[in-house]
């Protein structure tokens, strides 16, 4: 009886350690798995020499900057280019809206390679989006932090220069950020990648009208099994009354466009906040870039 006894001991203690474990390759995967992979801008394929050219890494090294708060943000990472702390310049910013339960720390190579192009770039760990609060209230602190003569950020922040982008459910909150009140003047431009269809999203209480925004936007999908159709993201896109633009890659999935737009993404904002020229001749022009694309389908381009 003893022996039996201990054998159904050593099974129950099997069974909770393999419990644990499979726990905790769960969690890992949840918090630290990551959206975008370390190496995504050399494996990336791209379909113009704008869209590579803006793919790869920029001329500034980065660092980051973790700071805990209250929840639902929790925490605040953002990247900056390494000599920000002995310059005097400003830099523009660049906020990033989590997709569903994509914490910030999962996306920081994308967050890495924004900035490396000379941007500020903030993001959170608040996995639920939609609404814009948190990305505005991200936004707010570091507007205080450009105020604090002890911050690394005192008088760094071009806050003339802000833009804004999401993926999933945080490509519904680029939307709702642009549009909150008092924040009709913040932000600059912004890109939406696969945001969630906005029937959808209205049914599951993600609500949006994206028609509403004020701000040049760039819409990015894939072809395949994305939370938002070809067909769907051209009547968005023909609703909006501002400059814009929209393209669907193909043979690209909803995971991947968060990383896979990244080329054509900075292009935008490197136009938009820093001036670039060469960046916006995949935008402008007699032979937009963007148009010409042969990995992408459904390219339109309207700018006011």
């Amino acid at each position: 009886m003893k022996k039996v006894l201990r054998v159904l001991g050593i099974i129950v203690l099997i069974i909770i350690v393999l419990i644990a474990v499979i726990i905790g390759v769960l969690y890992y995967g949840i918090y630290y798995g990551l959206s975008a992979p370390k190496d995504y801008t050399k494996k990336v394929v791209t379909g113009g020499d704008i869209e590579a050219k803006y793919l790869e890494t920029g001329k500034y090294k980065t660092k980051s900057y973790t700071e805990d708060t209250a929840k639902p943000i929790d925490k605040f990472l953002f990247y900056y280019p390494e000599e920000l702390e002995n310059s005097n310049k400003k830099y523009p910013v660049i906020v990033v809206v989590n997709g569903t339960g994509v914490f910030a720390n999962k996306s920081k190579y994308f967050l890495r390679h924004l900035a490396s192009w000379g941007f500020i770039v903030l993001d959170n760990y608040d996995p639920g989006t939609y609404n814009g609060e948190t990305a505005n209230q991200t936004l707010n602190h570091l507007a205080s932090l450009n105020k604090d003569k002890n911050s690394i950020f005192y008088n760094k922040a071009d806050l003339d220069n802000v833009g804004i982008t999401g993926h999933s459910q945080g490509g519904v909150g680029i939307f709702n950020a642009t549009q909150a009140a008092g924040y009709d003047n913040t932000y600059k431009c912004a890109v939406s990648i696969s945001p969630t269809d906005e029937e959808l999203a209205n049914k599951i209480g993600m609500k949006y009208t994206s028609s509403e925004i004020t701000v040049p936007v760039l819409l990015l999908a894939g072809t395949e099994n994305d939370v938002i159709s070809a067909g769907n993201l051209e009547v968005m896109y023909n609703n909006l009354n501002v400059s814009k633009a929209m393209a669907v890659k193909t043979g690209t999935n909803h995971g991947e466009m968060f990383y896979c737009a990244d080329g054509y993404a900075t292009a935008w904002f490197m136009w938009h906040l820093q001036n670039d020229s060469d960046a916006g001749k995949a935008f402008t022009g007699s032979k937009p870039e963007l148009i010409s694309n042969k990995l992408y389908q459904n390219q339109h381009i309207d700018l006011e």
